[in-house]
């Protein structure tokens, strides 16, 4: 049995390099989400893609419908109305929204849509960021969740409404 575990940890130690060749700690992040009274709400894993991140929501907890998601420039969710979070993530100084012409910000995501069960199992891309070291790399942000639809236009927010779950993505502390 010992030359067992022995083997296995020897096949392990010799092909951890291979497999973690070209990923680094800060290549995927855990964010775990909560509503406004401190509620888990699930998890979001962000991964970097290369040019953009790409957000596995796993999300329960939330109201049914089409929902508005956003990076803010402010990892702080704080107080029930998570305003602490700030604004949208935007280092470029633009409008909000993708069909706003002077638009978009770097932190705009497409919205998602919470099934009648309240959860949400699904995928959004943000080709915007990263999360590697650059003019906009997430380095420490919050994902805030709003209550209504994004409507790809209005400034500052696109008329989302209240933010309804927030978490924090900080590489510094991975």
């Amino acid at each position: 049995m010992k030359k067992l575990v022995c083997v296995a940890v020897g096949a392990f130690a010799l092909l951890f390099p291979v497999l973690s060749k070209g990923r680094d700690k800060n290549d995927v992040q855990f964010v775990q989400m909560r509503d406004f009274v401190g509620k888990n709400v699930g998890q979001i894993v962000v991964r970097d893609e290369g040019p953009g991140v790409m957000l596995d929501l796993h999300l329960h907890g939330l109201t049914p419908g089409e929902h508005a998601i956003h990076f803010h420039q402010v990892p702080n969710c704080e107080g029930s109305d998570f305003k602490a979070a700030g604004p949208h993530y935007n280092p470029d100084g633009k409008k909000h929204g993708f069909e706003n012409p002077e638009g978009h910000h770097a932190g705009d995501m497409k919205n998602f849509t919470v099934g009648q069960n309240g959860k949400a199992k699904v995928s959004i891309e943000d080709p915007d960021v990263t999360l590697k070291p650059g003019p906009r790399q997430l380095s420490s942000v919050a994902i805030v969740i709003h209550a209504k639809a994004d409507d790809y236009q209005t400034d500052p927010s696109g008329n989302s409404g209240d933010r309804v779950a927030c978490g924090v993505l900080d590489t510094r502390t991975h």
